[in-house]
């Protein structure tokens, strides 16, 4: 592992390296990041649901072994998701590195084609090959929305924090780690964590819900009122929590104090 100040560097560095990319490959990225993650939960729905409901906890925990796999594809393979933009293009941002024109013009871009990327995976491959259509796994995608349509704006802003507290650790993790079986394992173990708590991910909820809509247990209007609050608390969770603690706490500037 890299120290805690060469990991500031490296993301720095990467988030920077985000907002340079060009147009068509930012959207394709990004289409790639809401897929993966949404393939992630599509996984986690088909190996928890058939569990009986009095082995639950059984489920949960191995729908949330699998479901990292969409994060370790984005990280390792490639791949922008707006969660972890928060985190890398933001402590880009506090070094001076970027432009605050360019943060939210990339912030704006990503999570709008991880929205599609993430809808295109609940209609297709969820409802129109049936892999969330029938039986248990209908049931199961029905009952995880309704559980997050279900939970107040200040509820689902301080999950949204806790998601992408754990989402930006596994980036920050992944940055720190030299080789590939490193970054796999500090990825997989804080997003294994975050989804076995039940916190909320603004960009899986682009699944889920959606997944629920196309089976008509859910509304837009009601996805829209989800997606906000869990949305703002993903940035703080990302963008404070991580970027900003760790950069205010590591970077070359606030590390040190000058000798008088």
């Amino acid at each position: 592992m890299y120290a805690p100040e060469e990991i500031v560097e490296i993301a720095i560095k990467n988030g920077a390296n985000k907002t340079k990319k060009t147009l068509i490959a930012k959207c394709l990225l990004g289409f790639i990041g809401g897929a993966m993650i949404s393939l992630g939960y599509l996984a986690y729905i088909r190996v928890s649901a058939p569990i009986p409901s009095n082995f639950s906890g059984l489920g949960t925990l191995l729908g949330s072994a699998i479901f990292p796999i969409g994060l370790i594809v984005i990280l390792l393979a490639g791949g922008e998701l707006i969660t972890g933009n928060m985190m890398a293009v933001t402590i880009a941002f506090y070094d001076h590195r970027i432009s605050y024109q360019k943060l939210v013009g990339n912030w704006v871009l990503i999570t709008i084609t991880n929205m599609i990327g993430a809808i295109f995976v609940a209609y297709f491959f969820g409802y129109f090959v049936g892999l969330t259509h029938t039986d248990v796994f209908r049931e199961q995608v029905i009952k995880i929305a309704q559980h997050k349509l279900n939970t107040s704006f200040s509820q689902a802003f301080i999950s949204g924090i806790g998601c992408n507290w754990f989402v930006g650790l596994a980036l920050w993790l992944c940055y720190g780690a030299e080789d590939a079986a490193g970054k796999i394992l500090s990825i997989w173990f804080p997003v294994m964590i975050f989804v076995a708590i039940g916190f909320q991910h603004s960009v899986a909820n682009c699944f889920v819900i959606p997944a629920a809509i196309f089976e008509g247990e859910a509304t837009w209007k009601a996805f829209v009122l989800n997606f906000i609050p869990v949305y703002l608390g993903n940035i703080v969770g990302g963008a404070v929590l991580v970027s900003g603690f760790y950069y205010l706490s590591y970077s070359a500037k606030n590390a040190t104090t000058k000798d008088n």
